[in-house]
């Protein structure tokens, strides 16, 4: 096995400004992607934050609505413009930003932030992700452990997967390190559970299933296919 290398901000393939936009996601997201050297960064970043909103600037907005129909535990903090319809399902430390839409039948689970203008929709599940803006989940679909680029659509029953399945019987709590591959090198990402970086104006097709550590350029367009992994350059067509 090769030996695995940490993971370094020289390589522009590593950091969030490769993968999306930062400008327009609000000042939480907008500052959090600024402290972040690489995209393996935020997900840890963000949990703390989340654990300590008041601290990090993550409440300072709850202008939000959640309906009485609503089913919620812990600390959400909900962007006025927001709202958690009836039905829904928010595990917090969890945030909605502005012009977000919970539907009836989501779950959200602890130590996610949805980004402005996402559609979360019956079915879809999301937890520790970020979700920059405008993003739609609105079908039956897994994002976990991930950061996923403004406008990016996820179909039906498509889902990341962020838990390493090669080495026998499967742990939990995770032991295994997630590595992704670069150039032919084996670089850590410091996390037991990592499941995509998925860049900005991506469309996943129905049913597709990101295998741990997958990085997609934005731009990339990826016809209907079961499995995706590795790394794809911006601007890639996936046949």
């Amino acid at each position: 096995m090769r030996p695995t290398i940490p993971a370094t901000a020289a390589d522009i393939r590593l950091t969030t400004g490769y993968y999306l936009d930062p400008d327009d996601l609000g000042d939480y997201i907008t500052a959090l992607l600024a402290r972040c050297t690489t995209v393996f960064d935020v997900k840890p970043l963000m949990i703390a934050d989340l654990d300590d909103p008041a601290a990090s600037g993550a409440g300072a907005d709850r202008g939000g609505r959640i309906h009485p129909g609503a089913l919620i535990e812990g600390d959400v903090i909900v962007q006025a413009g927001a709202r958690i319809e009836k039905g829904a399902m928010v595990t917090g430390p969890a945030l909605i930003c502005t012009g977000s839409v919970i539907s009836a039948g989501a779950l959200i689970r602890e130590h996610t932030v949805i980004g402005p203008g996402c559609r979360i929709g019956f079915n879809a599940e999301i937890t520790r992700s970020l979700l920059a803006g405008h993003i739609f989940a609105k079908h039956a679909c897994f994002i976990g452990d991930s950061l996923v680029g403004r406008r990016v659509n996820f179909g039906s029953f498509s889902s990341t997967t962020g838990l390493r399945c090669d080495g026998g019987p499967v742990a939990e709590p995770a032991i295994e390190e997630i590595t992704v591959t670069l150039d032919g090198q084996r670089i850590g990402t410091g996390q037991t559970k990592f499941g995509a970086v998925v860049g900005d104006e991506v469309t996943l097709p129905a049913g597709t299933s990101l295998s741990p550590g997958t990085l997609i350029g934005p731009g990339t367009t990826l016809y209907p296919r079961n499995q995706v992994g590795g790394f794809l350059p911006a601007g890639t067509r996936v046949r």
